[in-house]
């Protein structure tokens, strides 16, 4: 069925129709750019709500960024502005695919229809401008009879009239004899225009009008199958984001799977462990004993050395942190101003920054000695003495970090030792290697002279069996039953452990951690491939299971 076929009479419905389907289409269009503007402002909206909430401070110089709520939180807002994206991208899509193509679709649609019906007009002032003639020449012919028939009366009337002249009859004779003849011309041509009318209008019904509304039909079918796309891009613009929606999702949920309460307390013992040994008894001071006094009352008491005497002067004054001002602290290079711990952390940092320095000037010095043998060997490749002043300048910065790194080096051995010295004795078991990761941790003859010389007197001395063996052979009494790891660390350092108890490690090495220092300065681990032992605590990067 079709258009031309069964509407062959319905012009103004096919116009009417042809219309209300462009006018549909705008609509659709006008939908989605709104849609569009939606989406932008939604997606614009995240990525403002995003920024006001990101940390201002970067993540290395932020200490928040060390617990797990922190970096699920931030990493919640990077989903978030993930998401963003993907509502950015949904708008774009719908702007470009439906929005710019459905309108410049329904521009070309609009052409077409107006050209069709333009052709339709002009076929039906045509059919119209001939039956007009035919019109004309129908009345024409119906005038000429009337007056040819008229015009026979007139001569019959005349010829039976006895006193008409003979000239008057024989001219009423040749005007009857002349509208007749005019009658029949009339005839003849109102004929012709008959049928040439019933062939224009045939034409017309049949072929002309049906071609149109035949083409009406197949423009508004692509319209209504070309909306009908722009309806399913809709849903495969969301279509398309869905995977990286679900990813980002799912990167949420990972996050609120992340909090590790434990662990952000243990990160919050390593962020502020001072390292302080805590504060004695208060002593009394008995005010109740008579001063020495000059003679006025109203002074001090006066030593024999001319001094005025304060009570209470000679006792120190422990730190009492519960009590005690915060002062304004002055930040010096050795980080002498943060407590002991803090600072052998903040050392120990900054020796692994110089250290990573000084590696990547080294490498670079070896890679522009060998750019310079390579121009030495191939001059068209370059001139070796233009590298000079860059070998110079990396020669100049390794002298700069080595110095910098002994530097801090010293300063993380003072550190250490006033971490020792306020753990106090009775946490030691073992004293720390004095300088790993090179040397082997220390043998008994460098121990005799330490707290173990404090054992009762009536302790045997030690046998010359005894002081040959190793120190670190109570360590195996650690490995006599089975342990599960409590944690996981890396190494920062090389150690070679040579002695009993030990066990080496190569740096970047990951390890299980077995049990945790024990205040001594070593921790105990087992490798990957088997093998456990103690290592130094300050080789290791410790996380805690």
């Amino acid at each position: 069925m079709d258009w031309g076929t069964e509407l062959w009479d319905q012009f103004e419905v096919l116009e009417r129709h042809t219309q209300w389907g462009l006018d549909l289409l705008d609509k659709y269009v006008k939908f989605v750019k709104e849609r569009t503007e939606v989406e932008q402002a939604y997606a614009k909206q995240l990525r403002s709500l995003v920024k006001k909430y990101l940390p201002k401070r970067l993540a290395k110089d932020d200490p928040e960024s060390k617990f797990s709520q922190q970096q699920s939180f931030v990493q919640i807002l990077q989903e978030v502005n993930d998401f963003a994206g993907q509502r950015e991208l949904v708008a774009e899509n719908l702007g470009v695919r439906v929005c710019l193509e459905l309108a410049k679709y329904s521009q070309e649609m609009k052409q077409e229809r107006k050209m069709h019906f333009q052709e339709g007009r002009r076929a039906q002032q045509q059919l119209e401008s001939s039956f007009k003639q035919l019109e004309n020449s129908k009345r024409k012919f119906e005038r000429d009879c009337r007056e040819a028939e008229k015009a026979a009366q007139t001569a019959e009337r005349l010829d039976q009239d006895i006193n008409a002249t003979k000239a008057d009859v024989e001219k009423a004779k040749q005007q009857a004899h002349l509208r007749s003849h005019m009658a029949e011309e009339s005839k003849n041509e109102y004929a012709a225009q008959l049928q040439r009318f019933n062939r224009d209008q045939s034409h017309f019904y049949f072929s002309q009008m049906p071609q149109i509304f035949d083409k009406l039909q197949d423009m508004d079918e692509r319209r209504a199958a070309h909306l009908g796309a722009g309806y399913g891009l809709l849903s495969e613009a969301e279509l398309q984001v869905v995977p990286i929606i679900a990813k980002c999702l799912e990167g949420m949920k990972v996050a609120a799977d992340a909090v590790d309460a434990k662990n952000d307390s243990q990160v919050l013992i390593e962020l502020h462990k001072s390292g302080f040994a805590r504060p004695g008894d208060v002593e009394f001071e008995d005010f109740s004993q008579p001063m020495n006094r000059v003679p006025s009352d109203s002074s001090l008491g006066t030593p024999s050395d001319g001094r005025p005497e304060l009570r209470g002067s000679g006792r120190s004054r422990a730190k009492r942190w519960p009590f005690g001002k915060k002062n304004k602290t002055v930040v010096t290079e050795d980080f002498s101003h943060l407590p002991p711990e803090q600072q052998r952390k903040r050392l120990q940092q900054q020796l692994e920054e110089r250290n990573r320095e000084l590696q990547k000037e080294v490498d670079q010095r070896e890679a522009l000695k060998k750019m310079k043998d390579v121009y030495e060997k191939t001059p068209q490749m370059g001139d070796p003495a233009s590298l000079e002043p860059r070998i110079t300048e990396t020669l100049n910065n390794i002298e700069r970090l080595k110095l910098e790194v002994q530097k801090y080096e010293a300063w993380l051995v003072e550190a250490e030792s006033r971490v020792l010295s306020n753990r106090g004795d009775s946490l030691g078991r073992h004293p720390r290697p004095p300088e790993p990761p090179a040397s082997a941790p220390p043998d008994s003859s460098s121990t005799n002279s330490g707290p173990q010389d404090d054992k009762e007197s009536s302790e045997e001395p030690l046998s010359e069996e005894g002081q040959d063996a190793p120190i670190y052979t109570e360590f195996d009494e650690d490995f006599e039953e089975p342990a599960s790891p409590i944690g996981h660390c890396v190494a920062i350092y090389h150690f070679e452990g040579s002695s009993e108890g030990t066990i080496s490690m190569a740096e970047g090495e990951d390890l299980s951690l077995m049990e945790e220092d024990k205040g001594d300065g070593w921790t105990r681990v087992r490798r990957k491939q088997g093998g456990e032992g103690y290592v130094p605590t300050s080789y290791l990067r410790v996380t805690l299971s």
